[in-house]
């Protein structure tokens, strides 16, 4: 059991969790152990403590089909995986602990963070590692998927405005690009930057995986002044910079995820 101890001036920001959608399916009741005991840990501590403030990841995986597109955060909560579920207690942990007992908190939705350091097993890092490698990228579905990729200096930036400003406690901000792109395109941006001889391959989609998402920002814009610094096409340029100047330690990691 990890014991937390905080100062009244400590602002807590939450970034830890089991994540991924195909382990949260694999093994739910791991996942549900980290990511909801390991919040109420986290609250209860903050609670104890009576901080300013807790800053807490969340995913737009709590908001699983569309019914409509961008998402805004009014959007239905219907998530469609294990992962989902238990991103969306969170936030309810978190509305409920500011409801009884007054702990300031906001939950941030991110949108397929990506960048230096990104998790080894998302599909930019896998389509780089192939492609450097001479090995066609792999899509898992017919590619039309699409996704609001988001750089992690944006959610960085986020989270230190929220150290400082109090303009959404006790809400739930979308932290995305407000641009979005097929897998199919993202491939091809990638295999066309490091290799375009060769042809990109598909196998079988992923059960639990999202067809869509997409964010609206413009609460988080009015709220805290956040604004994406990098469209899509430029944030995957800077990653594969990144990714060729760090290949030797980081590209294992990739190649056993």
């Amino acid at each position: 059991m990890c014991l937390l101890q905080f100062r009244r001036d400590y602002r807590p920001v939450h970034q830890a969790a089991q994540a991924g959608v195909r382990e949260s399916v694999d093994n739910p009741r791991k996942v549900t152990d980290i990511n909801v005991s390991g919040t109420v840990n986290l609250l209860e501590a903050s609670k104890k403590a009576d901080v300013d403030r807790v800053i807490l990841a969340s995913s737009s995986s709590v908001y699983g089909k569309p019914h409509s597109l961008p998402y805004e955060e009014a959007h239905p909560t219907e998530p469609v995986s294990p992962y989902g579920v238990t991103k969306l207690t969170q936030e309810h942990m978190a509305r409920v602990y500011t409801e009884l007992h007054g702990l300031s908190t906001v939950c941030l939705r991110y949108f397929t963070v990506y960048g230096p350091r990104m998790r080894p097993n998302m599909a930019i890092s896998n389509f780089v590692s192939r492609c450097l490698n001479g090995e066609p990228p792999v899509i898992y579905g017919d590619g039309q998927q699409t996704r609001d990729f988001t750089y992690v200096a944006d959610v960085v930036d986020a989270n230190r405005t929220l150290l400082e400003s109090d303009a959404a406690d006790g809400d739930v901000l979308n932290i995305g690009s407000s641009d979005n792109i097929s897998i199919q395109e993202l491939a091809e941006t990638v295999r066309d930057q490091l290799a375009p001889e060769l042809e990109i391959e598909y196998e079988s989609a992923r059960e639990a995986d999202a067809e869509h998402t997409h964010a609206s920002v413009e609460k988080a814009g009015e709220l805290i002044g956040y604004e994406p610094s990098r469209t899509i096409a430029e944030g995957v340029g800077e990653f594969i910079e990144w990714y060729q100047a760090n290949r030797k330690w980081y590209e294992p990691l990739v190649r056993s995820s």
